[in-house]
């Protein structure tokens, strides 16, 4: 161990990492040497070379983040493996001033008194959202359950069948209900439900009707549904609270981009609704938030909630939030400056030219050991949001260059490889080839630079 930790060439690993945690690595090191050199026939050693590049190439291994930024490379946009909706410099930026200094997250400057942090977002969201009032905790299923415990604990809440949704992570809707202390009254049937259906279903036990919006599935066909002012007006002729859940969720109507149309929390609200809930880190394009949008004494009664506190937004998230809201201040350069809706209404034509100038140098770093051409492709929005709606690409395709058996056992090693470059690619796979869709690169010099080490 001396010997080792005194070489002129494990100076500098010490200086760079510590005395404390070379030593740990030394004596790893040292009992791979002795395991393998009592298991070795030849009875080699260990040089002293090979002891500090071992020791370094742990320690430099150590060093890596387990959160690590990737290519996106997959298609899907808002990908929620892969952290969903990147933020814009302005959201950045405002992370950073309130980590490195002191904010006034709950202390209101006029009164010199501890003020609310939801304070910082909720006049810009109701302001966007046409709303009386607004409410945020850290994620939609967050923002359903509070409110569900908040105005129908104890009671029944009413939905349809063909709503009862399982989103990401397998939670489901039910179970959401369950936890909330609600009891679940389901009605009609998977594809047709009827405002008859709702009436006769509400009692003294109900406590609000609920419509959740299919944004990760699509009933086609024979369906029915009841159309939202419809609802509403049931629902106020019963003194009841009627609201809906979007999942997703956008301030903007997308069909202005050539986007297809997704419900907004505006029309949702024109329509009738006395609350309406939706996410901040999918077509809203920032961080990981759940909204809550509506009447203000049912979000007064949502915000009295004790768990309110449990499911409170943190500093950094809402001072991304608040960056977010303040582009969407500006809708004719949103497009330009939130990177979400820049990356989905990023036009085929400028894909396919990236897709041109990457295609040789990525030839040239798999060296003939797989064919690489241009592919048109289609891209997906991701995290639930407008599900069998698809977005005209361009990527390359990859195939081993021998055909035959082992081809998908090729395509896998290749995957790996491609995981494990300083900035992980991440592609998809499918009929036969890695796809590489290319509407989410846009650091291509980066892409490029890093291919010389992609060991295939």
């Amino acid at each position: 161990m001396d010997r080792v930790l005194n070489l002129s060439a494990m100076q500098p690993v010490i200086a760079r990492f510590g005395r404390a945690r070379t030593v740990e690595t030394v004596r790893t090191v040292l009992d791979e040497a002795r395991a393998v050199w009592r298991n070795s026939a030849s009875g080699a050693l260990l040089s002293e070379e090979e002891a500090v590049a071992r020791c370094a190439h742990l320690l430099e291994a150590g060093e890596q983040p387990s959160l690590r930024p990737v290519f996106n490379l997959t298609g899907t946009v808002l990908h929620t493996n892969l952290g969903r909706a990147l933020f814009p410099p302005e959201a950045v930026q405002a992370v950073m001033d309130v980590l490195t200094r002191p904010c006034n997250l709950e202390f209101d400057l006029d009164s010199g008194r501890r003020g609310d942090r939801d304070s910082h977002v909720e006049e810009m969201l109701c302001r966007l959202a046409g709303a009386e009032a607004a409410t945020v905790v850290n994620n939609n299923a967050a923002a359903v359950f509070l409110a569900l415990n908040a105005l129908a604990g104890r009671k029944e809440v009413i939905v349809s069948r063909g709503e009862l949704v399982e989103i990401g992570g397998s939670f489901r809707i039910p179970d959401i209900m369950s936890r909330a202390g609600c009891r679940l009254k389901e009605v009609g049937t998977t594809n047709r439900t009827h405002l008859r259906d709702f009436e006769a279903a509400i009692s003294p036990k109900t406590g609000l009707l609920l419509k959740v919006h299919t944004s990760n599935f699509a009933v086609i066909g024979f369906t029915a549904a009841v159309p939202e002012p419809e609802l509403a007006q049931l629902a106020h002729e019963y003194g009841l609270p009627f609201m809906i859940d979007l999942g997703s969720g956008t301030l903007v109507d997308l069909a202005h981009w050539g986007l297809p149309a997704e419900p907004t929390p505006q029309e949702a609200l024109k329509a009738g609704a006395d609350l309406v809930t939706f996410s901040g880190d999918k077509l809203l394009g920032g961080p990981q938030a759940g909204i809550i949008v509506g009447r203000r004494e049912l979000v007064a009664r949502i915000k009295k909630n004790p768990l309110k506190r449990a499911l409170r937004l943190d500093k950094m998230t809402l001072a991304a939030l608040e960056a977010i809201l303040r582009l969407y201040r500006d809708p004719d350069r949103l497009a330009d400056r939130l990177p979400t809706l820049r990356l989905l209404t990023r036009q085929a034509d400028d894909i396919k030219a990236v897709a041109v100038r990457v295609l040789q140098p990525l030839q040239d770093a798999l060296a003939g050991d797989y064919s690489v051409s241009l592919c048109a492709c289609s891209s997906q929005i991701g995290s639930g949001s407008l599900p069998v709606e698809r977005l005209f690409s361009h990527g390359l395709d990859i195939r081993p260059a021998k055909k035959g058996r082992g081809e998908g056992s090729a395509l896998e090693r290749l995957a790996a490889a491609f995981r494990v470059l300083p900035v992980p690619v991440i592609g998809r796979i499918a009929e036969g080839a890695l796809v590489l869709d290319l509407r989410c690169l846009e650091d291509e010099a980066g892409f490029i630079r890093q291919l010389a080490e992609l060991n295939v």
